[in-house]
């Protein structure tokens, strides 16, 4: 059988905002109510982002998110309109740039959680 991740547990200081702007910005389901203590935003038929509220500190995680260019440019607009300062660089001011390297771009949501989109992963071998 192939391993593949079913879901990963993403904390928030209030999970249901949170859900509700990934899945507004993404273009994507997110659950109505929460299933248990969490909230799901439905990234693929087989993988969520299952948010839960946490009042202690948490780590800030990174999402980097592989999309097509129609998918991309459709988010992109999303954040824009949303006026999300989104960046070229994985640290740094919001410069509201594509990057020149990689053509991706970076910002952060309100938990400090850092998400990125491309369309061509740079983590793989092609």
């Amino acid at each position: 059988m192939t391993i593949e991740l079913d879901h990963v547990i993403v904390s928030a200081r209030n999970q249901r905002a949170s859900v509700r702007l990934l899945a507004d910005l993404l273009g994507v389901r997110c659950a109505k109510t929460g299933a248990g203590p969490f909230s799901p935003v439905y990234l693929n038929g087989g993988l969520t982002l299952d948010f839960v509220d946490d009042a202690g500190p948490f780590p800030v995680r990174h999402f980097c998110f592989r999309v097509g260019q129609k998918e991309f440019d459709a988010i992109l607009g999303r954040i824009r309109a949303a006026g999300i300062r989104f960046r070229s660089t994985v640290r740094g001011p919001g410069d509201t740039q594509l990057s020149k390297e990689l053509g991706n771009v970076y910002w952060n949501e309100p938990d400090g959680h850092q998400w990125e989109i491309l369309t061509v992963s740079y983590a793989r071998q092609k």
